[in-house]
């Protein structure tokens, strides 16, 4: 009879993936209406500021300590690539690049980590190469048929992103990063503070008072986007392969083009169509691919 740990460990590994692809996938359209009453770099780091410094304080009363400074120096290194570069990047672009077209720019996040890994001597199996070559080649079915092309600038700013995060969930396996949950916390936390230090850089300011839309959209960001999904995504980083724990950004794209199509009339197409089934097909060669 098969133990519990393991069985558990998986069921928590199953949990994870549902959340980074479903809630991530959603997280797109969310951004998008949280920007129509926010500047996107001071959406995000509200978004993260708050989340992080709650969920620092809520680790802080169950009795954790606090990271120490060569801790928090590595959380701020993290944080700034995934939430600065990845998350910023992406924020700022959705400003002329709809939020389905957004999520499938993203999927180029498997390559791109399988190619940093190689730095640090890791390798991958054929078969996952195989899936994130197919993958790729959904994505540029999308972006055949998306409005990328009409925004050169949102573009580059989504490659920097999927760039950006990548070597950030490679680099951060190997830095000495605060234990469990509050490595998560400390990273949405440091990043949010570069977030806002950026939007202040760049001039951002409040022009009126945000609607009754985008202020939902930026709680449903915080609580689930960030505390759900990121801590979901940090589990899996460190439990599984890098190419499972980013399988994630060949599906998020299905999930917000789904969402945006039903909810912000953003048009689908026969192209689109397509890309989705390649991309489908490519999650399923990564997930059951098994290093060599």
């Amino acid at each position: 009879m098969e133990s519990v740990a393991p069985v558990r460990q998986r069921l928590q590994v199953f949990a994870a993936l549902a959340a980074l692809y479903f809630i991530w996938g959603s997280t797109y359209l969310a951004m998008r209406f949280a920007i129509e009453g926010f500047p996107p770099l001071m959406m995000a780091g509200i978004r993260f500021v708050v989340a992080g410094g709650l969920f620092v304080a809520f680790l802080r009363l169950r009795g954790m300590r606090l990271p120490n400074f060569e801790q928090w120096r590595s959380a701020a290194s993290t944080g700034g690539l995934l939430l600065l570069g990845g998350n910023g990047a992406v924020a700022v672009a959705e400003q002329w690049i709809g939020s389905g077209v957004a999520a499938l720019s993203i999927a180029t996040v498997p390559l791109w980590t399988v190619l940093f890994a190689r730095l640090w001597g890791q390798r991958s199996s054929r078969r996952e190469w195989l899936g994130i070559l197919l993958g790729f080649s959904g994505v540029g079915l999308l972006a055949f048929g998306g409005n990328m092309r009409a925004s050169p600038l949102g573009a580059m700013l989504l490659l920097f992103a999927a760039a950006s995060w990548s070597f950030g969930s490679v680099w951060s396996k190997r830095l000495p990063m605060p234990p469990g949950l509050m490595s998560s916390a400390a990273q949405m936390l440091a990043g949010g503070v570069l977030l806002m230090g950026a939007s202040l850089l760049f001039g951002e300011h409040m022009v009126a008072v945000p609607s009754a839309k985008a202020a939902t959209a930026l709680v449903y960001l915080i609580v689930f986007g960030s505390f759900v999904a990121f801590t979901s995504y940090q589990f899996l980083l460190h439990n599984v392969r890098p190419a499972l724990a980013t399988s994630y950004a060949y599906v998020n794209p299905v999930v917000a083009l789904l969402f945006g199509w039903t909810f912000a009339g953003e048009h689908v197409g026969g192209v689109e169509w397509l890309a989705m089934a390649v991309i489908t097909g490519a999650v399923v060669m990564v997930v059951i691919g098994k290093a060599n």
